[in-house]
């Protein structure tokens, strides 16, 4: 068993570099950050949407639906904040299929990740400075992280990696939310112990050195739905399922107890359409509930310029080519609904 080196070692200072934000607009990410970390501590009762592509692999295209939502932010910022899901690493499986812009800035072209490390930073950097949003993506990769820490503002954990150790302890360095999805299991008591573990100070290996976190106080519970044994979905995303969660939370010592809800994966089954009905029970279950109300303020929804999805090798601008996702103008309707009935 070895390792082939493909590369030099890689200089995480001189990548820092590349589509580096200036004093000004690292001042403006910052004030959008400081919204984000007040909706999540529960001072700003705003509703938080995670929303964008299932996996940015179109700059161009995921570049004309972040103007949109921009503009649409604009209309709704009263009610609700939304961070756009800029996702470049995706967890595969098996390990086959599309792996994200990090390995592949063309989907049917070879890998390159050196390149894909300068892809990524790009890509967050035009969102914040096009169109003033702040970004979302998935911590695939926890040694990876000091590549774009200073880009990106949402941190999510998806439902693989949420069980493993080194991931748990790079959460709990994070300056920013870190949403800790539950495992495709759909076990509670697992998804609670790694939010408590991301919320407190850690001792571990980093990029080889000994290292000691500050703690998280910003990770959260995001529900995303799991799979029996049978392959069935169990969506969790329900009035009881909710209850439950607000128990888990109350029954611990967490810091600043928040609910995200994914309306995709297994709690829709990948029916994209899906994610319209959940959204609405939920809000439902938010004014029969006053302690769902209070917790349950985030939603992740896969949406994008062109409904549905394609294969890696589509020609259509703006569709998905992972999970399906909602189209443009059933997008638009959903957030205003949101922001009506929040």
């Amino acid at each position: 068993m070895s390792f082939k080196a493909l590369s030099e070692k890689i200089d995480f200072e001189l990548v820092k570099e590349l589509s580096k934000l200036t004093p000004e607009q690292a001042a403006m990410k910052a004030a959008r950050d400081k919204e984000l970390h007040d909706i999540i501590e529960g001072k700003d009762d705003r509703i938080l949407l995670v929303i964008g592509p299932c996996s940015a692999h179109d700059e161009e295209a995921v570049m004309e639906y972040v103007r949109r939502l921009a503009k649409l932010q604009e209309q709704v910022k009263d009610k609700v904040f939304m961070v756009p899901r800029i996702y470049t690493n995706k967890p595969r499986t098996t390990g086959d299929g599309y792996k994200g812009l990090l390995h592949k800035q063309d989907p049917t072209g070879k890998s390159n990740l050196i390149q894909g490390i300068a892809a990524v930073r790009s890509l967050h950097n035009r969102v914040i400075t096009e169109t003033g949003l702040t970004t979302a993506d998935e911590m695939l990769y926890p040694e990876n992280l000091d590549f774009v820490d200073d880009l990106v503002s949402y941190h999510a954990i998806g439902a693989r990696s949420v069980e493993d150790q080194q991931h748990r302890f790079v959460a709990s360095g994070i300056d920013h939310p870190a949403g800790m999805k539950n495992p495709t299991s759909g076990n509670l008591k697992v998804l609670f112990n790694s939010v408590y573990a991301a919320q407190q100070k850690q001792k571990f290996i980093h990029n080889g050195v000994e290292v000691q976190s500050s703690s998280n106080p910003l990770a959260h519970v995001v529900l995303r739905g799991g799979t029996n044994d049978y392959g069935e979905n169990i969506p969790n995303y329900h009035y009881e399922d909710l209850v439950k969660v607000v128990k888990a939370y109350e029954g611990g010592d967490y810091k600043n107890p928040f609910i995200m809800i994914d309306t995709n994966h297994d709690n829709s089954g990948k029916k994209h359409m899906e994610q319209i009905r959940i959204v609405k029970e939920t809000l439902f279950n938010r004014s029969w509930n006053d302690d769902i109300k209070k917790l349950a303020r985030g939603f992740m929804i896969e949406s994008y310029l062109v409904g549905g999805r394609q294969e890696d090798d589509g020609t259509v601008f703006g569709q998905s080519i992972t999970d399906p996702c909602l189209g443009w103008e059933d997008t638009e309707e959903l957030v205003k609904y949101i922001a009506e009935n929040a």
